[in-house]
């Protein structure tokens, strides 16, 4: 009953974005390949991606170890849909845009309805632990929080419902990523899932 209202919470981050199709599992390495000029010839161009170097990692426990190994499960599994919900937020606020006052909150319903069918199953899926990853990620990659992107579009009576229920669960929707804090090893695990190194 109680994992129900956080992944009714979940859904609601997804309410009002538009769909897309299903994020990949693995994130590939990309690299950019162009050609400049030089003295008067033209010659390729390759921007290579950031490879992050760390130190290795001591544990000090086997538990430790497997704490850390659930951390780079769990954000390879929602690393995905954090950039899906900032692709699609960022397409439906250009569409919003351009639609009249009076069709916008109509097209945020079929938007909703289109969500829950194709994104439900797969949140449906995530666990406690999941979701709280998956509100900072969205923080990380929106640069808003859950409950301000909610507010945003849904408005804030439905914002404030939805942040009850996620203050019910011990998290908040309202919580900041903090990269160089609390969040530091999370993103030290986000930076290597992004440039393949994990």
């Amino acid at each position: 009953m109680k994992t129900r209202w956080l992944y009714i919470l979940i859904l609601a981050i997804f309410a009002h974005v538009a769909p897309r199709a299903a994020a990949q599992s693995s994130i590939p390495i990309t690299v950019q390949v162009g050609k400049a000029a030089y003295e008067g010839d033209s010659i390729p161009h390759i921007t290579m991606p950031t490879l992050h170097k760390h130190p290795p990692l001591q544990f000090r426990s086997k538990s430790a170890q497997r704490k850390y190994n659930r951390m780079v499960f769990n954000v390879k599994r929602t690393l995905p849909i954090a950039k899906l919900v900032r692709t699609t937020i960022i397409e439906t606020y250009e569409l919003l845009q351009m639609l009249p006052e009076s069709e916008r909150a109509a097209h945020l319903k079929r938007v909703e309805k289109g969500l829950l069918k194709q994104y439900g199953p797969q949140i449906k899926k995530l666990t406690i632990s999941q979701g709280k990853m998956l509100v900072k990620l969205i923080d990380r990659e929106c640069n808003n929080t859950g409950y301000a992107i909610t507010k945003a579009f849904i408005g804030a009576t439905r914002a404030n419902f939805y942040q009850a229920i996620a203050l019910c669960f011990g998290n908040s929707l309202a919580k900041h990523y903090d990269p160089e804090g609390e969040d530091k090893d999370l993103e030290r695990i986000v930076r290597l899932v992004e440039s393949g190194q994990l």
